[in-house]
């Protein structure tokens, strides 16, 4: 049953992560030289502290030494994090869904040997996922099979020995500048389209051939760069295979065929939400406590009416969309919920991706209401909460078209897996 009273485990998990938030990564992360839009260095101590605290295996089963939290909870602490640093947030998200997608999903037990004993023994261990998230492109093809083919994504051959030669680039992949595994998608039938064609294969950031951009996407460009700075949050860079060698047993899955569940895709939506959240959730808190502060007319503007009711609807926004997030997350965890008709089929994580982007942009809008001018200065961090959500709002899962996948969701449309 949907229960909304979280167990004594989640209240743990939510408090401790809340005072971890508030005491060390808040007063770093609006330090005024950092409240800058992309002059923002990944907070590298408090990404340590909260690797001690066991955040980067939070999804990661107990049996392979993580906390085995579930969707749920995994999007109550991703919440409390994004409070206080969206990209800190971003980086233990990504890493602990891989970290269980590769070590419990696949069960895969030669590579879960390999990997697992230096993924649990080194905290600033990362994973990044090299790939073409070809479900941002079903809108662009709605009620369609997919119009081409992608050149994005790198290319594999497979050698005599067995081996696989990788070459070509994967533009803006997450946790790329902290990532010592590389999770990579790449095109060994270059006959099939979308994600079908494609073979996964695990790449240490050692391997020769494999080379990551040196500026990673958090630093602004100079006048004499390109401007490649991508409208998503954590830390990203390009990385780049010439020639690269990878041993034919590092295959995750079978060959040609994508490996990475739609589940593994949901959850990692349904996370981003919660991030989102968290952005609006930190101008809400801070524009509580400037109301509480600032006097006007011989009392705090809190009490003046026009503020409260900015308030308001900023508190409405944030319990509607917790309250979908949590039903998306509870959903991916108990499949027999939808199965049985007692939950909707409807992709309900990206609902709750759409819903949550959409209102925390305007939350976080209306937040700086409360601030006046004050608002917009460079080195409030009102300011940066309002760009934090606009980059969330327009980010590579989130744009004009992901409401068409719930459309052709309505419509019981089902693309051809052979497209």
């Amino acid at each position: 049953m949907f229960n909304l009273q979280l167990s004594p485990e989640q209240l743990e998990f939510r408090d401790t992560v809340r005072d971890f938030v508030q005491n060390e990564v808040k007063p770093a992360a609006l330090q005024p030289a950092r409240l800058e839009p992309f002059e923002k260095p990944l907070l590298l101590d408090q990404l340590d502290a909260a690797s001690r605290m066991g955040l980067r295996t939070l999804s990661l089963s107990e049996a392979a030494g993580g906390a085995g939290a579930d969707t749920l909870t995994s999007c109550i602490v991703l919440e409390e994090l994004g409070v206080g640093d969206v990209d800190l947030a971003a980086v233990l998200g990504t890493t602990a869904l891989l970290g269980a997608e590769l070590f419990d999903a696949h069960q895969n037990a030669a590579l879960r040997g390999r990997f697992l004993p230096a993924f649990l023994e080194d905290r600033g261990h990362h994973i990044a996922f090299a790939a073409h998230d070809y479900t941002a492109q079903r809108g662009w093809n709605y009620h369609r099979a997919y119009a081409e083919e992608s050149t994005v994504e790198p290319r594999a051959a497979k050698q005599t020995n067995g081996d696989w030669i990788i070459d070509g680039d994967a533009p803006s992949v997450a946790n790329a500048p902290v990532a010592k595994l590389f999770v990579v998608q790449v095109r060994t039938d270059a006959k099939k389209i979308g994600a079908n064609g494609l073979t996964t294969l695990l790449v240490p950031r050692s391997s020769i051939g494999l080379r990551v951009e040196e500026r990673a996407h958090n630093g602004h460009a100079s006048e004499d760069e390109e401007e490649t700075i991508p409208w998503q949050h954590g830390s990203s860079a390009a990385v780049e295979f010439r020639s690269c060698r990878v041993p034919g047993d590092h295959l995750l899955g079978k060959e040609s065929q994508s490996t990475f569940s739609s589940r593994y895709m949901a959850r990692a939506t349904v996370q981003l939400a919660a991030i989102n959240l968290g952005v609006g959730r930190a101008a809400y808190e801070a524009a509580i406590d400037y109301a509480k502060m600032r006097i006007q007319g011989g009392r705090p503007i809190i009490q003046h009416q026009s503020i409260g009711a900015i308030l308001a609807d900023v508190a409405i926004k944030l319990e509607v969309a917790r309250s979908m997030i949590w039903k998306a997350a509870w959903a991916l965890d108990h499949p027999e919920a939808v199965s049985d008709r007692s939950v909707s089929d409807l992709p309900l994580h990206t609902i709750a991706r759409v819903y949550t982007a959409e209102a925390m942009h305007e939350a976080t809008l209306d937040a700086a209401e409360c601030f006046g001018a004050m608002g917009v200065m460079r080195d409030m961090p009102m300011q940066k909460y309002v760009h934090d959500a606009l980059v969330l709002l327009h980010s590579a899962d989130q744009d004009c078209a992901t409401k068409l996948q719930i459309a052709e969701a309505l419509a019981g449309y089902e693309r051809n897996a052979a497209a």
